[in-house]
């Protein structure tokens, strides 16, 4: 395999796939993936013309994830932007491609990654980030996935908690990343949630209604982020929260705790809260407590870690942020915001400006580079 061949063709391959109409990130999506099949089919097949293999390869798996998209946008459009209250509407089939992709001879982070991919719509670098791992990574988790499932019939569903796993994480880039999948993962949850007696799916679907409920505020009208403590608390939909809570509730009455129960248990105790000031900081800290013992995952105790600062004071949170690995993302922010609880403005200063280069998307960016100016220009006001 000539490493040094592929590298010098991918401007080249990139470039015509814009040129053919594909924009720039569908484009590198579909180059990347053209790359890993060359280093799979080559060594064994190369072809003659080496840069027209890698055209039509990527060219094709564009087409491929321009008709998913295509699909899954078809579905979103039958939607009313917010998820009606009660029993699942008529159901289709995407609940069943999500079983179908969860397949057993498939690890479950494979299974959940292609289903991101291949139903889900969402782009190898959105799944890369969900999962803390490099994009080249996970292209080649998702590759592996297609190889092993090439040859087996889809007629064995998987497991409902790989399936919960990817309808949370498509809530999640719906809820907070580009792409608007909140309410179609809501409508598939509340599907599941029909068909199936389980306490976690119960505890998924009630964790997605708490969190949607405060859409509407977490914008302000020129588009910029609003902090939880500044949401205008009046614009939360309050027949969400009450119909999330009282799903949480039935669910916790099993004695099943599982991580979508006590993430769900974590978003009541904000939306039951009159004020951030109001909030049960404490039982928070508490609940997160759980979480960790149940999944031990480095963003649950970056999230402990702000909440101990706000129930035991910022010190403490920032004892606990200095334990963990400062590249998870919103490290260095949650550092800056308890700087500034601290009142060491200058240290939040450069910490925000330093985590908006860091930031994930362009509106928390903003977002992150106002507070940094806030504070900036807060000091440069102070008395000499």
């Amino acid at each position: 395999m000539n490493e040094a061949l592929l590298r010098s063709l991918t401007p080249n391959v990139l470039g015509i796939l814009v040129r053919r109409g594909a924009d720039f990130a569908a484009a590198e999506d579909a180059v990347q993936e053209a790359l890993i099949e060359a280093v799979r089919v080559w060594p064994a097949d190369p072809p003659r013309d080496a840069k027209g293999w890698l055209v039509t390869v990527a060219w094709r798996k564009f087409l491929d994830a321009t008709r998913a998209d295509t699909s899954r946008r078809r579905r979103e459009d039958r939607l009313d932007e917010e998820p009606a209250p009660g029993p699942a509407p008529t159901v289709d089939d995407t609940l069943q491609l999500y079983f179908l992709c969860a397949h057993p001879s498939l690890t479950p982070s494979s299974a959940v990654a292609l289903t991101l991919r291949a139903v889900g719509g969402l782009t190898t670098r959105q799944i890369a980030q969900a999962y803390l791992v490099p994009e080249a990574t996970m292209a080649q988790r998702i590759s592996r996935a297609k190889r092993t499932i090439s040859g087996v019939r889809l007629d064995q569903p998987g497991d409902v908690a790989t399936v919960l796993r990817v309808l949370y994480l498509v809530f999640n880039e719906g809820y907070s990343g580009d792409i608007d999948l909140a309410g179609e993962a809501i409508r598939l949850t509340r599907q599941l949630a029909a068909a199936i007696d389980h306490p976690e799916v119960a505890g998924l679907l009630a964790l997605m209604l708490l969190h949607h409920a405060r859409r509407a505020a977490r914008t302000a009208p020129d588009g910029s982020l609003v902090p939880l403590a500044e949401q205008d608390r009046g614009l939360w939909d309050t027949a969400a929260i009450t119909e999330g809570i009282g799903i949480l509730q039935a669910a916790l009455s099993r004695d099943r705790l599982g991580e979508y129960q006590a993430q769900a248990a974590v978003a009541a105790l904000h939306a039951d809260a009159p004020s951030t000031e109001e909030t049960d900081w404490v039982q928070i800290v508490e609940w997160y407590d759980e979480l960790i013992g149940l999944t031990d995952n480095p963003v649950v105790r970056l999230n402990r870690a702000v909440a101990l600062g706000e129930a035991d004071g910022p010190r403490a949170g920032l004892a606990a942020l200095a334990a963990l690995d400062p590249a998870l993302p919103r490290h260095t922010a949650a550092v800056a915001y308890l700087h500034e609880r601290d009142g060491d403005l200058p240290a939040a200063a450069r910490l925000y400006g330093e985590a908006a280069h860091h930031a994930q998307t362009l509106a928390e960016r903003d977002h992150l580079t106002r507070q940094a100016a806030r504070l900036n220009t807060a000091m440069s006001h102070r008395p000499g």
